[in-house]
């Protein structure tokens, strides 16, 4: 365990500051500040228009940051302004702790130690929501929340919801304009940091529950539970049709061909079945008229049958350039041959384009089913085939 001077040694080398929002919690803010101080004196309070004298609080300890609001905006904009105010002053990093006397000032040593090894990362204080003094609803807030940052990240980490973190200043910067302003800022500020590709790490922390008569909360659960679940809606709505789709995307165009094959089909744990049914559902929703949508609909509905998602996605992009003018113009010939259309007069070229299918759409939309269908079949098919041939069963 490092001891006090060591750890304030090391905040001063990492140009890390600590950054104390508050509102109302005039009776338990000295003592955080004291505690804090002991660690370093690179501190930052951000007064949230407080009406409880907590000024005066601040005004009888000298050496400290103080930055005012003259009315109560949140805990988001508070913390938001103390960002800009500690990157502007040449800080690279911000611990965050909030000032209810709920965390322990010396837990700062543990995400000092992991800044070390993990520099650049966004570390999270993770609580021990097991504890008997942990109130029922903060409980359920903590397993509701872990869930929808899931579901919006792919990631699982063990506390979204605790104000002790360490943040990276730069990386947010890179976020650009923050849209939430109160409690639910600390899980959007989450999401698009992980959108962003910041490693994000956890480290056990203590946690203080006062008693409940004592406890003093400015957290409303009707009006602030229902903005975050509107955010996690929002943003699992972005997540699913933009976000995770483009990330997986960008990532297939860093892998090679070769690369590719052997992560995703040769290596994996996924039989041939599933490989080829995933081949299948991206093939045909490839060709389907949904135009743009391809990636999006194959991401989503692969991880819904629990098929092989990177399969599915790159398989559905048989319909970009330069094969989409194929694409449309066999959907359209197919389309005639079930309908009976006259066709003939029909010439395929490069110049086949999206105005002569809007005028045709019915032709189209027929063809494009049952030649999806056709094409599926035909090459998850060769695709079965070729895995029986070359790819090794796995060892029991």
């Amino acid at each position: 365990m490092q001891n006090n001077a060591e750890v304030r040694h090391k905040i001063t080398d990492l140009r890390c500051c600590v950054i104390i929002p508050t509102y109302n919690n005039g009776k338990t803010l000295a003592k955080i500040i004291e505690d804090v101080l002991s660690l370093t004196d690179d501190i930052i309070v951000v007064n949230d228009g407080s009406t409880d004298g907590t000024a005066e609080v601040l005004k009888d300890i000298p050496g400290i940051c103080t930055l005012t609001m003259p009315v109560n905006r949140g805990k988001g904009r508070a913390l938001q302004q103390g960002f800009a105010y500690a990157a502007g002053k040449g800080y690279q990093y911000a611990i965050t702790i909030d000032s209810d006397g709920q965390h322990f000032a010396a837990d700062i040593s543990r995400f000092i130690e992991v800044i070390e090894t993990e520099p650049g990362s966004l570390i999270v204080g993770a609580r021990n929501m097991d504890s008997p003094e942990v109130p029922a609803s903060s409980r359920f807030g903590h397993k509701f929340s872990i869930f929808w940052f899931r579901i919006e990240t792919g990631q699982k980490i063990a506390d979204v919801q605790t104000g002790f973190r360490l943040y990276p200043l730069d990386k947010i910067k890179d976020v650009g304009r923050l849209y939430t302003g109160k409690y639910e800022f600390e899980v959007e500020i989450l999401v698009r940091l992980a959108w962003k590709g910041v490693k994000i790490l956890s480290v056990p922390i203590e946690v203080y529950y006062a008693p409940i008569e004592s406890r003093v909360s400015h957290f409303r659960k009707g009006p602030d539970f229902f903005r975050t679940s509107i955010l996690n809606a929002t943003l699992v709505f972005m997540a699913v049709l933009v976000v995770r789709p483009f990330l997986f995307a960008k990532g297939l165009k860093n892998k090679s061909i070769k690369g590719f094959i052997r992560e995703y089909v040769i290596d994996t744990n996924d039989s041939n079945e599933k490989i080829t049914f995933s081949v299948m559902l991206g093939v045909f929703l490839g060709v389907l008229p949904v135009l743009g949508w391809q990636m999006v609909a194959a991401f989503g509905l692969a991880h819904v049958l629990k098929l092989n998602k990177f399969i599915t996605v790159t398989a559905s992009n048989i319909s970009i350039p330069p094969m989409l003018p194929l694409v449309l113009y066999l959907s359209y010939i197919t389309g005639g041959w079930v309908l009976g259309s006259e066709t003939s007069a029909l010439h395929y070229s490069s110049g086949f384009d999206y105005q002569w299918i809007k005028a045709n759409l019915v032709q189209y939309v027929v063809g494009s089913l049952v030649f999806g269908g056709m094409l599926s079949v035909g090459l998850s098919g060769i695709t079965y085939l070729l895995l029986r041939i070359f790819r090794k069963p796995k060892p029991a």
